[in-house]
């Protein structure tokens, strides 16, 4: 059997055997269902390379077919193909196990694009989780342009909606914690959509002033206000086909919200001055990390402007949600470091790596990247451990017994009651003491304390 054999289910005869031809004339063998039935038998008896099946079929849909392949154990891709309006049914085929959606009418160069992509593979990647590259961006909200986004399930989900929404029109709300990699999330879908080749500009409207946001965003004409020297070109203008994205949305005045209302409304903006609309033609994708309907109960924000703006929701995790992601994020971290340090440390001791997952991390992706770049430059050896992070990573149980050490004056007591302390862990014991680990042995030594009565 051909390697690339795959089978079609849609029940539209015309359509399944234009898809049919399609593939015929580039290079693939095919075979065709018209319905649930059907495409069981022939599941049953054959190996297929990808299946590509439509949503709704006249003995089931493919929702049901999706989850009886996966219940046999068959790791073939499958993609699902949907009519406009279907964007939820996507999302809950993909959280299933479907590789990939298409929508109709059938773009040819998205269908070879993602037949492509679903037969390459690589056999590592698990099941309807196709890893999605990371792509450069600068360093506000994203945290490194070089970052592994990480296998935890909540980051994969967040991986399949972008993967979803990214080829669609619609706006996107990103929500998430300071520090939690908004904006990257931002350039991720800009990047798998059809405006990648278009411009990406970002704008912070937590640092606008209520005067200056409606030049930044729609721009202004010479003289229109007293520091308007010359004409200037809103974001809007400027994304050209692109996206634009901004951040910290519920920032933005109330005026200025009716404003951005009517530019997603009418695809139009007025520059400060003008008595002229420019026709504009961008993606919008916006982030907060407010609670933008208790904002709108509270008469800040404009509930019709939430609408426009929340076609599609994309929470971005925080860290302390996808502590199994730390040492993904602690690698990359390390590597950028060492380039901009000029360090060579290899990577993170087992202990150090324990206490990184047992800290809370309110600063999300941004705290962590901050530390390990600390510890990195204050590493003594080629591996961060325990000595080199801050005192803040210590866990509570140590901070109190740290803070308690300093009423002891006698140091070899403190030493004494640091290895009670930590049960005889003489690391641990020399971070509650603010030392290192040579510097503990040599003190013991000092002291006549016998090495091994601690171990």
């Amino acid at each position: 059997m051909n390697r690339q054999n795959i089978l079609i289910i849609e029940d539209d005869t015309a359509f399944g055997k234009m898809l049919q031809t399609w593939f015929g004339k580039n290079g693939y063998s095919v075979s065709l269902c018209t319905g649930v039935a059907q495409a069981k038998k022939e599941l049953s008896g054959n190996e297929y390379k990808l299946i590509i099946t439509d949503l709704c079929l006249p003995d089931g849909d493919g929702i049901l077919l999706l989850s009886w392949i996966k219940e046999m154990r068959k790791e073939t891709p499958v993609i699902i193909m949907t009519g406009y309006g279907e964007i939820q049914s996507a999302v809950s085929a993909i959280k299933r196990g479907a590789f990939d959606y298409l929508e109709k009418p059938v773009n040819p160069s998205v269908l070879k694009e993602k037949v492509e992509l679903a037969l390459n593979v690589k056999e590592s990647t698990s099941f309807g989780k196709q890893p999605i590259s990371p792509v450069p961006g600068n360093d506000s909200d994203v945290v490194s342009s070089d970052i592994v986004y990480g296998k935890s399930k909540v980051a994969q989900e967040m991986f399949e909606y972008i993967r979803i929404v990214a080829p669609t029109k619609m706006s996107v709300l990103i929500t998430g914690e300071n520090g939690t990699g908004k904006e990257y999330a931002a350039r991720m879908i800009h990047q798998q959509s059809r405006r990648k080749d278009a411009p990406f500009i970002a704008l912070d409207c937590g640092s606008l002033s209520k005067e200056l946001a409606p030049s930044e965003l729609f721009g202004h004409l010479k003289g229109s206000f007293t520091s308007a020297m010359s004409d200037k070109i809103g974001v809007f203008e400027a994304a050209k086909g692109g996206t634009v994205f901004l951040d910290e949305v519920g920032n933005l005045s109330y005026d200025v919200q009716v404003q951005l209302l009517r530019v997603l409304q009418e695809l139009k903006v007025r520059p400060v001055g003008s008595t002229s609309d420019i026709k504009v033609d961008v993606r919008i994708v916006v982030a907060t990390n407010e609670d933008l309907l208790k904002a709108i109960a509270e008469g800040r924000f404009r509930e019709d402007l939430y609408h426009r703006l929340n076609e599609f929701n994309i929470v971005v995790p925080p860290l302390r949600e996808r502590l199994e992601d730390i040492p993904h994020f602690v690698d990359c971290f390390i590597e950028s470091a060492n380039k901009e340090l000029e360090k060579e440390i290899k990577g993170c001791s087992p202990e150090a790596l324990s206490l990184l997952r047992g800290y809370r991390w309110s600063g999300n992706l941004r705290e962590l990247k901050n530390v390990i770049k600390r510890a990195v430059l204050f590493a003594h050896e080629n591996e961060i451990t325990p000595d080199s992070l801050p005192d803040f990573i210590l866990s509570p149980a140590e901070k109190d017994n740290a803070v308690s050490l300093y009423n002891i004056d006698n140091e070899k007591e403190r030493i004494e009651r640091a290895l009670e302390y930590t049960g005889g862990n003489k690391a641990a014991a020399a971070r509650l003491l603010k030392i290192d680990r040579k510097t503990l042995y040599n003190k013991m030594h000092q002291y006549g304390m016998e090495i091994g009565k601690y171990d």
